[in-house]
């Protein structure tokens, strides 16, 4: 990212909104939000399979293993408007698994992007599949978009939710069911 061209954007938009860069308040706005948002887009510079670091361990388990409550924060692609949740995650292993702290670093690989919450959940489950060679992947996020609680419709309390299953949670009613009882805890 070019910070330089973003204070500079940020600048010319303040000046288009009716706004004083040159004010005390706002003299150094255009550094902070370009800091701000390579911060937030940093998705864009990593790959998940960077992001796993080789973090992928041999193991004899083959059952289910669920992180619950992992939080998400993520710019909506239409609005560029935060939304923010948690993710659950679950994953039948065989023969891999994958360093827990894996699990939230690609959640947030993906999540710092501008994004779409159906597409995102999708990519993260993806990725978890190849990864570890699961026999099914889970991952249900449940999120609130400030696009629709501070704009348009601005439904303070309404609550996004997505899955998607891949493998065995998607094929074997009783996988799925045993998935989502467990994040229910």
């Amino acid at each position: 990212m070019n910070k330089k061209r973003v204070e500079q954007l940020i600048h010319e938009l303040l000046l288009e909104i009716g706004e004083d860069p040159n004010r005390e308040g706002l003299l150094d706005t255009p550094k902070r939000v370009a800091k701000s948002w390579e911060f937030l887009t940093r998705g864009y510079g990593q790959s998940a399979n960077d992001v796993i670091n080789n973090a992928v361990f041999e193991s004899e388990v083959n059952n289910m293993i669920i992180a619950r409550d992992i939080e998400v924060y993520s710019l909506c692609e239409h609005h560029m408007l935060p939304f923010f949740g948690k993710c659950h995650i679950g994953y039948i292993a065989d023969k891999k698994v994958l360093g827990v702290s894996k699990l939230a670093r690609i959640v947030d690989c993906y999540a710092r992007r501008l994004q779409i919450q159906e597409r995102l959940t999708a990519q993260i489950a993806q990725q978890i599949m190849d990864a570890v060679d699961a026999v099914g992947v889970g991952v249900v996020m449940e999120c609130q978009h400030l696009c629709m609680m501070m704009r348009g419709v601005e439904k303070q309390n309404s609550v996004m939710t997505t899955s998607t299953v891949l493998g065995a949670l998607h094929d074997e009613p009783a996988a799925r069911s045993e998935f989502l009882e467990l994040i229910r805890r």
